[in-house]
């Protein structure tokens, strides 16, 4: 049956339901660690990554899909006649939606590839959105004009508990990371029109506390919340107060929490964690 499909990366945050439910296809990065190199969602997932990065002599490496794996993809999915709707992780962590994009101009069926300019359940809420559209018959420009508006109604906000794999993976001079570990400095950052964007800085756990305390305080002003999302990397004590106060504001709205995918565990680090929410106003 000819219909849109739709095609996202493993940075998604998604569910294995959800993927089955609305017949979502994954296109898996890989990691390596230690010389040994895995595949996401299929040797190695979100949970069992974290404890083999820890123990790493050195920082795991992460590769974007190859432009071969999207051609193949999307040539199969696109057999039928169906229209093809890949959405990927912002441009500004990853390569992938380069790959994506030169397999579509390879690929003999007919792809839309969009940068979501997001990632993780962020990316997710909008594939999702896609998905069930797609499954009602909706045309491509109608998923398209929803994701735009997911995308505009959706916040993503992530904290940095150590600066280590971010100075391990050369994203900081060595030197400023060691003098910020030393201060005991943690940094709160915003995903805002694809980039990520340093919107808090200070010492210790009570300035992240007041970070997600400004943030919480925007979500009850928020109408029409519709799903949040909290992903991280290893458990904290700001991270538990941070649901303990979501479960009390919110008790009603969807809440998905899990162990984020390898790539963000890697760029961010142990104690990382984001906290992802979008509203559906008319």
């Amino acid at each position: 049956m000819a219909n849109v499909k739709i095609v996202t990366d493993s940075s998604a945050q998604l569910t294995d339901d959800e993927i089955s439910k609305y017949g979502i296809t994954v296109v898996p990065l890989t990691v390596m660690i230690d010389n040994t190199v895995y595949v996401e969602r299929d040797t190695i997932n979100n949970e069992t990554f974290v404890p083999k990065m820890l123990a790493a002599k050195d920082l795991p490496k992460t590769s974007q899909p190859p432009v071969g794996k999207f051609v193949e993809t999307f040539n199969k999915l696109g057999e039928d006649g169906s229209q093809i709707l890949c959405l990927n992780m912002l441009e500004a962590i990853s390569g992938t939606i380069h790959a994506a994009e030169q397999a579509a101009t390879i690929s003999t069926s007919d792809v839309t590839v969009v940068d979501s300019q997001s990632t993780d359940r962020g990316l997710a809420f909008q594939v999702l959105e896609a998905a069930e559209l797609a499954q009602q018959g909706a045309d491509m420009q109608t998923i398209l004009n929803k994701i735009t508006k997911v995308r505009e109604n959706t916040r993503l906000y992530l904290c940095v508990m150590t600066l280590d794999n971010i100075v391990k993976g050369g994203r900081l001079h060595p030197v400023a990371g060691a003098i910020t570990n030393f201060l005991n400095i943690k940094l709160g950052l915003q995903v805002t029109g694809g980039k990520l964007k340093i919107v808090s800085k200070g010492r210790g756990d009570k300035s992240l506390r007041k970070f997600f305390g400004r943030i919480l305080e925007d979500m009850k002003n928020t109408p029409a919340l519709k799903k949040i999302g909290i992903s991280y990397v290893t458990e904290t004590n700001v991270l538990k107060e941070t649901m303990t106060k979501l479960k009390e504001e919110f008790p009603d709205v969807p809440l998905l929490y899990r162990v984020t995918s390898p790539i963000i565990s890697t760029h961010t680090g142990e104690g990382a964690f984001a906290l992802i929410y979008y509203s559906d106003p008319d």
